[in-house]
């Protein structure tokens, strides 16, 4: 009897996995271990680390055998410290979605410096479960703000409901939905703002005493005055509308208002990342105009001594017009890169220079002097440069083709070219392919050469000895070989005996008087040493 054997599923509740948070640097998976193993059995711990560094990322993950451990884990060891740091604990989300929605989570402010997250976690408890509450601090000390996540919105608008504008120790509490950083930033940022920055504080000055005056425009929500560790003031603060048109209309009518012996600065606050935005954007313009304005003022100057520095550079140029600055470049060890700029008040002055200096001796070097480029530009002019020297070579490629050897026309087997007398030797140049002769031309600058007197060429070959093949590196004739020539020139009381060779062709039997004024108008044209053509004379004697 057959049996099914057929395996059933069977149902595996997931791992009760537990998100630890601002774990401290130092702390390691059996710091972990040993801490939460207290509360039962523990299935895996991790700190997360970085994979190029090593170093901890400030948070991990605990799971428990049991879902009953992990509750008890959050129960009694949530901010409890480790390695002196509170560490934070909640359920860990898997779900990016889930993690990132931002549901339930809501920002407080103008928390008081003995607000730390026990107590922030017992004061928003109330309204609903909390996932995780945290106070943000900096180097140990409250930064005045925190975050409290529920597990519903409910419970979050509950909290908002009622506790925004509470007082908690003294200050009145702003609570309200957590808006993410990317969704925060209007548009226009000038358009809504309640939030005010204000400069140039006498000491005496009391935050009774802003509020006092700013309260003549709206409805103030706080004021704060910056101060040093021993209570003194900084000489800033902050000042708080409940509305966005009374801030304006403070801004309006304090900025430069004389409060006691200073005029006082008032201005939209800004945060630190928009204000290093702001900061650097009007850097770049300023930076961009002053080098459109000293466009045609400022000189280039390479070649420079090495011993020259910028007093020497800006004496040397001072005879040529008010120099409003000069700079040598040195590397980063101190030495000078040979190269530095001045910049003059007016660009008359800076082309007076280049006229007058460029080219001059300076420390014994001649200094080159031109208008400053920007580096962009100047590699935009040597590109365009190129492309304009590579599309003349182009357009004349017959003007760079040497004309040390004469020009060459084909011939057909047998016929015997008719070239008139002149003045010069034509020779059979090497390696062409038979029935390829010389035109006979040869250009006009180059100098003539008047041959010697040939003898008859004999019909047989001249027997040559051995172990001659080569001299000084260039090519001569074994025993037994003869090489082809071709006698355009009708030379007077000679007469030259041809042969035919395998192929029908009309050829010559060179004699080394003959090879020897070869060499000769070869090293003329090509301008070889004198030595080498007495040895080629010594040779053939």
């Amino acid at each position: 009897m057959a049996t099914d054997t057929t395996p059933t599923a069977v149902a595996v509740s997931p791992v009760p996995a537990l998100y630890i948070g601002d774990l401290h640097q130092d702390v390691t998976d059996p710091n972990l271990f040993e801490l939460f193993s207290t509360i039962g059995d523990i299935a895996s711990v991790r700190v997360c680390r970085d994979s190029v560094s090593g170093c901890s990322l400030g948070y991990g993950y605990v799971n428990y055998m049991s879902e009953q451990d992990a509750e008890n884990a959050i129960e009694k060891l949530n901010y409890s410290v480790l390695c002196g740091k509170p560490i934070r604990i909640m359920w860990s989300h898997k779900d990016p979605v889930a993690r990132n929605s931002g549901v339930g989570n809501i920002f407080v402010k103008n928390l008081s410096g003995s607000i730390d997250n026990l107590k922030l976690q017992a004061m928003f408890g109330k309204f609903g479960t909390i996932l995780s509450s945290k106070v943000a601090l900096q180097d140990g000390k409250s930064k005045g703000y925190g975050f409290v996540q529920f597990d519903s919105q409910d419970s979050a608008n509950a909290a908002i409901e009622n506790l925004n504008g509470t007082t908690v120790d003294g200050k009145k509490l702003f609570v309200n939905k957590f808006i993410k950083k990317s969704e925060r930033i209007p548009c226009n940022l000038e358009a809504k703002y309640t939030n005010l920055y204000m400069k140039n504080l006498d000491q005496d000055i009391t935050e009774e005493l802003i509020e006092l005056k700013f309260s003549e425009y709206g409805k103030i929500f706080n004021v704060k005055i910056a101060k040093d560790e021993a209570g003194n003031s900084r000489g800033f603060g902050f000042v708080n509308f409940e509305n966005p048109e009374d801030a304006k209309k403070a801004v309006e009518a304090m900025n430069g208002l004389r409060l006691g012996s200073k005029k006082l600065y008032v201005a939209r606050a800004q945060k630190k990342d928009e204000r290093l935005q702001i900061l650097q954007h009007t850097f770049e313009e300023k930076r961009n105009e002053q080098i459109r304005n000293n466009m045609a003022s400022n000189l280039y100057i390479k070649n420079i001594d090495d011993c020259v520095d910028d007093n020497a550079l800006w004496e040397y140029f001072s005879q040529c017009g008010t120099v409003a600055s000069a700079k040598v470049m040195h590397d980063e060890k101190g030495n000078s890169k040979g190269f530095g700029f001045v910049c003059y008040t007016t660009p008359e002055e800076a082309s007076n220079a280049v006229n007058t200096l460029h080219g001059s001796m300076f420390h014994g070097k001649p200094l080159y002097v031109a208008i400053a480029q920007r580096k962009e530009e100047r590699a935009e002019q040597l590109r365009l440069q190129y492309a304009q020297r590579m599309n003349g070579l182009a357009g004349s490629a017959t003007a760079v083709v040497p004309t040390v050897y004469p020009t060459l026309y084909y011939s057909p087997p047998g016929v015997m070219p008719q070239i008139s007398a002149r003045q010069g030797i034509v020779y059979q140049p090497f390696g062409l392919r038979p029935g390829w002769r010389p035109s006979g031309f040869v250009p006009p600058s180059r100098p003539t050469f008047q041959p010697m007197p040939l003898p008859i060429i004999p019909n047989t070959p001249r027997q040559q000895r051995q172990n001659r093949g080569r001299m000084n590196g260039h090519f001569l004739p074994q025993s037994g070989q003869s090489m082809p020539y071709m006698a355009p020139l009708q030379q007077p009381n000679h007469s030259l005996n041809y042969l035919k060779d395998n192929n029908s062709q009309e050829v010559c039997l060179l004699c080394p008087f003959v090879f020897l004024s070869i060499v000769m108008n070869f090293f003329l044209y090509t301008h070889i040493s004198f030595n080498i053509f007495l040895n080629l004379c010594m040779f053939c004697n």
